[in-house]
């Protein structure tokens, strides 16, 4: 089973800057597409930005050109570097395989962002 970390969440002002960082267990983290996906309160959760083991990414229209999402294979780690952040950025963060291994979500780290 995969077990994923997630940290570096937080409170910021409007047009801040936060790092998020996931480390994940396993020895094939190379191999996987990972994504950063968030929940906001009262909205279902949803895909923010992933990474391919190639290193192509996908962004969600929402957060392009503000956010960047880059992984270390030697650190088993992914993170999501969110610049200029918005109110509208307010949630938990979540960071898990694509497509999301179910039984792998941890409790992610909750980013909040205020006027």
């Amino acid at each position: 089973q995969v077990q994923l970390v997630e940290s570096g969440g937080g409170l910021v002002q409007a047009g801040g800057s936060l790092r998020l960082s996931c480390t994940a267990s396993g020895r094939t983290f190379s191999t996987w597409t990972m994504g950063w996906f968030r929940q906001a309160p009262g909205k279902d959760r949803e895909l923010a930005a992933r990474i391919t083991w190639r290193g192509n990414t996908y962004y969600a229209d929402s957060v392009k050109g503000r956010f960047t999402i880059s992984r270390d294979n030697a650190k088993n780690t992914v993170y999501l570097q969110m610049n200029n952040l918005k109110v509208e950025d307010t949630a938990v963060y979540y960071c898990n395989t694509h497509p999301p291994n179910v039984s792998s979500w941890g409790q992610g780290t909750q980013v909040t962002v205020s006027s």
